[in-house]
């Protein structure tokens, strides 16, 4: 499956936006390697000068069931902590420094709500699961980071290691896993697994809008992005260089030495119908892991938690970035190379709100010169309307003279309807970049502006005792204001249609007020940026259109315009001699079949 983040509710959304075009023209250091496992001597390196931290409880140098204790053990630099399980040798929390949750605490990725195991089959066919193994372990620091050797050891020798490594700064983590005498151990007719399970964590206040974002997807062997179904449960076997948890503005990304086949996915809502959720969605991996030549297991990992923030995870390999949704397509081009960086400048030197704005007036500037003409356009054909009127009411009865008489005036006047729908949708793929960029721009995450105390989720103006289905519980104001703004926007550009309405079409005047209506209700859980962004540019394309309209367009000069390309010989296009030797035909056929009933 190609990456497709678009559920039921942004297709309408966007749908609208299109809807509102289109009836006004009608009517995302180097280290040192990990010692390797060939040899005993390659085992890890435990300090023999100094006793290791151990409880004595948790060396098990047996796999008899044992009720033992469990320890934990942290590894963390400026960016994030960490914290390990002796049981399983497990990650069981992870710690973001730098960002908050809802209630303002360090945000935690994971805790306790994963589970990362291996689970292979003995040669007496007992089922062996390294998530119920008592680990020791051993903690080192060097120049470069920190690190923690887990080893479990069978009465009969056999070991398995977890050797986890944290660079000083950065949010990858980097995991080597490997076993020594092993191979007589493991069943050579089965497979090992490595199972990687997570329920993600909400942390917006609108969680179906966090839902719609948090979703699994993964590097192919083509190095393209795939995703599963976002919205609704999914299974998939494939291939991976990576698997990302997404959990909107945060991530979780496991990536393999080498490509991994034949994974089992799993994607699946968590407590869909609360109201109040505390997890969003369950992802299951299970991969296959091959043995190494000599039988034994030897797995190199690294392992991505940190923010979905384009500006840090585009510095990490594997183009792990691709895990972000940026739009499918030139959208998704338009975003990685003009508004993300356009909004990153902005925001180094001015508060996000502002940065909002003063990106809004540069993209409207930008594209008034296409405006320009798409007025210019519209005001052609107003002139021409009576013409136009008159040539509809002549041939009423007569479709395709109608449409041959119409086509004559638009030629001779040197003007077509054509010209003014074009550059209304040159301007479609802008706004469909922006749609994409808002909702994963993280730089918008915690950002307040005027009422609006977080420009990545809604603003809240007054909370509602009850739920109102595609509304929601709450009020918020950007939308509102974006709403009334398209109402006045859409009235203004009603005025300057000229086409008459045609037998069986709707009422386009009425689509028109029916669009901000709804606009109003869909963005009322989105992200408040973006409603921010429409409100100011609507207003700011109603003064644009004001004045091309009454200080730049001049409608005497266009008119003089139309006159003189009336005098002017008219040499036939090739589209038009087409249409007209079509049209003859079709009306020579005409009347023949009209004198055969006679």
């Amino acid at each position: 499956m190609e990456q497709n983040k678009i559920d039921s509710s942004q297709i309408i959304g966007f749908l609208f936006l299109i809807a509102a075009f289109i009836s006004l023209l009608m009517f995302q250091p180097q280290i040192e390697e990990p010692v390797q496992n060939s040899e005993i001597e390659n085992q890890p390196n435990f300090n023999n000068n100094e006793a290791p931290v151990y409880d004595e409880n948790i060396i098990s140098n047996n796999d008899k069931n044992e009720i033992l204790e469990n320890e934990f053990i942290s590894l963390e630099n400026e960016d994030v902590k960490f914290t390990f399980s002796t049981k399983g040798a497990q990650l069981s929390k992870s710690i973001l420094k730098k960002h908050n949750d809802l209630d303002g605490n360090n945000l935690e990725i994971i805790n306790n709500n994963q589970s990362f195991y291996f689970d292979f089959e003995n040669t007496r066919l007992k089922d062996i699961d390294t998530s119920e193994m008592f680990f020791m372990y051993d903690v080192n620091e060097n120049n470069l980071g920190k690190e923690i050797n887990f080893s479990y050891q069978q009465t009969t020798g056999e070991t398995i290691f977890f050797n986890y490594f944290l660079p000083s700064e950065g949010f990858l983590l980097k995991l080597e896993v490997y076993t020594s005498g092993f191979n007589g151990l493991l069943n050579r007719n089965s497979s090992t697994y490595l199972n990687w399970n997570l329920d993600s964590f909400r942390n917006s206040k609108s969680q179906d809008y966090e839902n719609r974002y948090t979703y699994l997807n993964y590097q192919d062997s083509d190095k393209k992005v795939r995703d599963l179904s976002a919205y609704s449960d999914d299974d998939e076997i494939d291939s991976a260089k990576w698997i990302s948890y997404s959990q909107h503005f945060f991530n979780t990304i496991l990536i393999f030495e080498d490509q991994k086949s034949d994974i089992e996915f799993t994607s699946s809502n968590i407590d869909a119908d609360k109201t109040d959720r505390k997890f969003l969605k369950r992802f299951n991996s299970k991969i296959p892991i091959d043995k190494n030549s000599r039988g034994e297991i030897d797995q190199k990992f690294e392992w991505y938690i940190g923010p979905n923030d384009y500006y840090v995870i585009k510095n990490y390999d594997y183009q792990i970035v691709d895990s972000i949704y940026f739009g499918w397509g030139i959208f998704g081009w338009i975003n990685r190379s003009v508004f993300f960086p356009l909004y990153n400048f902005l925001s180094n030197h001015f508060s996000a709100g502002i940065a909002i704005i003063i990106m809004v007036i540069l993209t409207r500037l930008v594209m008034s010169p296409v405006q320009y003409k798409m007025y210019v356009s519209q005001a052609k054909m107003k002139i021409l309307k009576p013409e136009i009127t008159a040539a509809t009411e002549k041939f009423k009865d007569d479709p395709m003279k109608r449409q041959q008489e119409t086509m004559k005036i638009y030629s001779q006047a040197g003007a077509s309807p054509v010209q003014g729908c074009l550059p209304a949708f040159l301007q479609i793929p802008v706004f469909y970049a922006l749609f994409c960029f808002f909702p994963v721009a993280f730089a918008l995450r915690g950002e307040s502006f005027l009422w609006a105390d977080d420009l990545s989720t809604y603003d809240v103006i007054a909370d509602l005792p009850f739920y109102i289905p595609l509304y929601g519980d709450h009020i918020s104001l950007f939308p509102i204001l974006a709403g009334v703004s398209m109402f006045f926007y859409t009235r203004m550009q009603g005025t300057q249609q000229m086409q008459p309405s045609q037998p069986g079409m709707p009422n386009m005047k009425i689509i028109m007020y029916i669009i901000p209506f709804s606009l109003l209700i869909f963005f009322n859980n989105f992200a408040s940026g973006l409603s921010l962004y429409y409100t100011v540019s609507n207003i700011l394309t109603i003064i644009i259109m004001l004045t091309i309209k009454n200080v730049i367009l001049d409608e005497k000069k266009i008119l003089l315009e139309i006159e003189e390309n009336k005098k002017k010989p008219k040499k036939e296009g090739r589209f038009q001699r087409r249409l007209r030797k079509l049209q003859e035909a079709a009306e020579k056929a005409q009347q023949q079949q009209n004198r055969k009933n006679k």
